[in-house]
């Protein structure tokens, strides 16, 4: 594998992540009540809880993708 297939799989990989990650907050801040309505009768949670339940999800998926996709996309763009 060569450094420009690792540079575009990183860097798409980078667009595909947060790209979800938008489409998910947007669903959150939209639909927040329909959503938290599924969640709550699903998996029995109370439905005060899920806003915390929810800002832990993104913050650690926005993480993730720092971490796994764009640092990489970065370090290798700076070879």
């Amino acid at each position: 594998m060569t450094q420009d297939t690792l540079t575009a799989f990183f860097g798409w990989m980078a667009v595909l992540n947060i790209g979800f990650l938008l489409l998910t907050t947007l669903a959150m801040i939209v639909a927040r009540d329909w959503i938290a309505g599924i969640h709550a009768r699903m998996f029995a949670l109370d439905p005060r809880q899920l806003p915390e339940i929810y800002f832990r999800y993104l913050a650690r998926y926005k993480i993730l993708t720092l971490i796994f996709s764009v640092v990489p996309w970065l370090a290798l763009k700076l070879i």
